[in-house]
């Protein structure tokens, strides 16, 4: 691959004929199925704008080709038409989790690290810092992209994200908060927490026993977007700010999603996409609540639990392939998480988050 500080060679590759180029790059993301074998792909978006342009094409965002290529692939909805596995890892000691594609069916794979998170007890509240870095969850570090946040019985949850969503241009900013590190993202875009979802848990109406009961409002996706023929919002842009700038090859392009939206569309206003959690069954012979995961969950626990949209008439129940995100035990600390659209890794790792919490008035 050619030198990014070699003019001359630098040159030579961006007059290279458009047509043969990208030939070559087709070939390139079609033979690189998986990630991390991907690395071709992103080491090409780096080699000159040309090949940025391009790839940028060529590269689908995970709704449609159901891969995390970049940075802001975690902030773009998942695939339509199934869920996408992952698991998440805990370590108990020093109370951080980490968050991995899985390459293979099996439940415990080596995975891809994809996100990481750090537990911070304040006071009154209890931050979980999400970053990009397996090893630096601080605020301050470059990697932060945003947080969970719960109020002091842990009952109650907002998730964060240091850049304002593409759907909420007009969404107010936490004003409870310092901004992060200006150089962590383009100067273009304004930075701070902006409250993207809500996760409460309700108080057990079976007493100290049975499943939790769980309800999210994703602020920033409308209710409309389950529906086939509308579009999630989806973030565009992504800066990666260890070495102070703004990378462009961490977009993608979404084109091809924006024109399918009419007019009539975005002049609407939606609610926010609410979803809750699906009922256990409780089984006789097994003499406890029960939940089909389909294999992905080995082990009962009351952290389990499986979120489908509320319907918007509110009288449907949900069916089985209704379900957008699951998460459940299989391990001491290990624990699969599988999300599909109109949600991101990001908002699918923050709730699953939530579930680790002492949620004393729940358990």
């Amino acid at each position: 691959m050619p030198s990014m500080d070699d003019g001359l060679e630098q040159s030579w590759w961006a007059n290279m004929p458009h047509e043969l180029l990208r030939e070559v790059l087709l070939r390139i993301e079609s033979s690189e199925a998986k990630w991390p074998r991907r690395r071709s792909v992103v080491a090409c978006a780096g080699v000159c704008r040309t090949w940025r342009l391009i790839i940028k094409e060529i590269v689908k965002p995970p709704q449609l080709s159901s891969n995390i290529t970049f940075p802001i692939s975690l902030k773009q909805p998942g695939p339509r038409e199934r869920l996408l596995q992952c698991f998440i890892r805990r370590n108990n000691g020093t109370q951080t989790y980490y968050l991995f594609l899985s390459l293979s069916s099996a439940l415990a794979d080596d995975g891809k690290f994809l996100l990481a998170a750090r537990k911070f007890r304040r006071p009154t509240y209890t931050d979980y810092n999400i970053s990009l870095d397996a090893d630096y969850m601080s605020r301050e570090s470059n990697a932060y992209i945003g947080k969970l946040r719960s109020n002091f019985l842990g009952t109650k949850f907002t998730v964060y994200d240091i850049q304002l969503p593409h759907s909420r241009e007009n969404m107010a900013k936490s004003c409870s908060t310092k901004l992060v590190n200006p150089k962590q993202v383009s100067p273009k875009v304004p930075t701070g927490n902006y409250p993207v979802a809500h996760i409460s848990y309700e108080l057990n109406v079976l007493g100290s026993r049975g499943p939790r009961r769980m309800h999210c409002v994703i602020d920033s996706i409308p209710a409309s977007a389950i529906e086939p023929e509308w579009v999630a919002p989806s973030q565009t842009s992504y800066s990666v700010s260890d070495i102070g700038t703004s990378f462009p090859f961490f977009q993608t392009n979404s084109t091809h999603m924006e024109n399918s939206i009419s007019g009539e569309q975005n002049n609407k206003r939606d609610d926010v996409l609410v979803l809750r959690n699906k009922a256990a069954r409780w089984h006789e012979q097994m003499q406890c609540w029960c939940l089909n995961f389909h294999g992905r969950v080995t082990v009962a626990s009351v952290k389990n639990f499986q979120l489908a949209a509320l319907p918007v008439n509110g009288h449907a129940e949900p069916q089985e392939d209704d379900v957008i995100l699951q998460f459940g035990k299989v391990g001491k600390d290990l624990f699969t998480m599988d999300y599909r659209y109109p949600i991101s890794a990001f908002q699918a790792f923050a709730i699953c988050l939530s579930s680790f919490a002492t949620t004393v008035a729940c358990e």
